[in-house]
């Protein structure tokens, strides 16, 4: 009796487990309404992506106040932050889809030593080019332009950030970590605190206040890095202190070639994919730029400008792919049907809203950069032409992740090789051979166009052979 009491007392007193949060994380993925499920986990990142394209457009608008020279200078140094963005993005791709899938197969412990994989590769890259920052930048920018007021400029700039790369990698590929487990609240807070930082000290940075002398377009540079290894901490903390389905551990790390050739797997593709896009708008700026030295800073402001209308749908890939890779590993051959419908249509809605907007306010969005009149002409040309292409470009984004999310990540770099090197660059040099620069933008929603089409077969056939093994699976 007294044994049995003894039990009862020691059952009472027993404290109640907390909720597993992987277990609530997997409910959400395999069992939540879709539709509502795919706004609920975008909703974050879109909005954080939403804050980091005002970051982009905000960093260009002061630094083109302070000069068009400048503005240009930093048209230039684009694709080499371009190359920095890819690697981390891809990477960050590549571990988010493998977690997802890890999750959905209910490997929870490699997907772990998949976050710890991750982060030291983020580790790594910014060693590797925070010596490429202090060896090589001026031989870097000097490769676009024989300006030597433009080299010099391009260089200052591009040296600080590839210095602070860090500031970059540690928090792209950390957040990566989080949405792979569906968590895209904590990474929209971290974008939210680099962006909003950045753009409250870009102007001091770049201008001055009070008795404080500004740096220029080294401010601006100082500026990005700075609020960035300030997100990176933020994210590194709510990554490390617990509580989440994925907590890394540093003790006992050693690096794992299988995990990061898994990683790379979906993650290399995308690498190369992005590095693809920074040799396009390099090669456009040296064609642009014979026909027109108006050029390079109306492709710069394009290419930040577009940022608005398709950073949104990044963020709605955010919630979209773990939402495909999770039931993708769990054999929800209907889960997946509807998220890639909804996602589709939700990213068509985005572009097409930026068609609009692009169309009936060229003018205006250029003159916010520099007022020169040369320049709004250019400028103004060149927004409403190519985004003619906006209402299909939105889906050939989503189409993209669901390779990516199906861990197959080549038929996305197969894609985006064909638009932009096999048909863009060469349509664009052909296109410059009228001497008119207005034929060159035409090249963009022409490329855009046909490889739309491919990209549309391509996941057809894909899915109907992923859907009829799920099916096999079953029976």
């Amino acid at each position: 009796m007294k044994a049995g009491l003894k039990m009862t007392k020691l059952k009472i007193g027993k404290k109640p487990q907390r909720k597993n949060m992987s277990e609530s994380g997997r409910n959400r993925l395999g069992e939540d309404p879709v539709f509502s499920l795919l706004i609920r986990l975008s909703l974050p990142g879109i909005f954080s992506m939403v804050i980091q394209a005002l970051y982009n457009v905000v960093d260009s608008i002061y630094v083109g106040h302070l000069s068009k020279a400048a503005l240009s200078a930093l048209s230039l140094a684009f694709p080499i932050q371009l190359v920095l963005i890819s690697i981390g993005v891809g990477t960050g791709v590549g571990a988010s889809s493998l977690i997802a899938r890890l999750l959905g197969s209910k490997k929870n412990e490699e997907a772990r030593k998949t976050a710890e994989q991750a982060i030291f590769l983020s580790v790594i890259y910014s060693i590797v080019f925070a010596v490429v920052g202090i060896l090589f930048s001026e031989r870097i920018i000097s490769f676009f332009t024989g300006n030597a007021e433009l080299v010099d400029l391009g260089q200052r700039y591009i040296r600080i950030i590839l210095i602070g790369s860090a500031g970059m990698f540690v928090p792209m590929i950390s957040n990566s970590i989080l949405r792979g487990e569906g968590n895209t609240f904590l990474p929209m807070v971290a974008m939210l605190i680099g962006s909003v930082m950045n753009i409250i000290l870009d102007p001091i940075f770049i201008f001055g206040i009070g008795s404080f002398e500004g740096f220029g377009i080294e401010g601006a540079a100082y500026a990005t890095v700075l609020s960035r290894i300030i997100s990176g901490i933020f994210i590194l903390y709510m990554l490390f202190r617990g509580g989440n389905e994925i907590v890394p551990k540093v003790r006992g790390f050693s690096p794992d070639r299988q995990s990061i050739s898994e990683i790379y797997r979906v993650g290399l593709p995308a690498i190369v994919m992005q590095v693809l896009a920074s040799f396009m708008i390099g090669g456009m700026n040296l064609i642009v730029g014979k026909l027109d030295e108006n050029g390079v800073a109306a492709l710069g402001i394009y290419f930040r400008l577009q940022s608005f209308v398709f950073m949104p749908v990044f963020g709605l890939n955010q919630g979209y792919m773990p939402i495909v890779g999770y039931n993708y590993g769990h054999g929800r051959p209907d889960r997946m049907k509807k998220a890639i419908k909804y996602g589709i249509m939700t990213s068509a809605v985005f572009t097409t809203a930026g068609l609009l907007l692009f169309q009936t306010s060229a003018g205006l969005l250029v003159s916010m950069f520099n007022p020169d009149a040369e320049l709004l002409s250019v400028g103004s040309d060149a927004i409403r032409t190519i985004s003619i292409a906006f209402p299909i470009i939105g889906p050939a984004i989503v189409i993209a992740t669901t390779f990516q999310a199906l861990g197959k990540g080549m038929p996305s770099l197969i894609l985006s090789f064909s638009r932009q090197i096999v048909l863009l660059l060469p349509m664009a040099w052909l296109f410059s051979s009228y001497g008119d620069i207005h034929f060159v933008w035409y090249a963009f929603p022409i490329s855009e166009a046909i490889s739309f089409v491919a990209a549309v077969f391509w996941i057809r056939k894909t899915l109907e052979y992923v859907f009829s093994s799920m099916d096999k699976n079953k029976i």
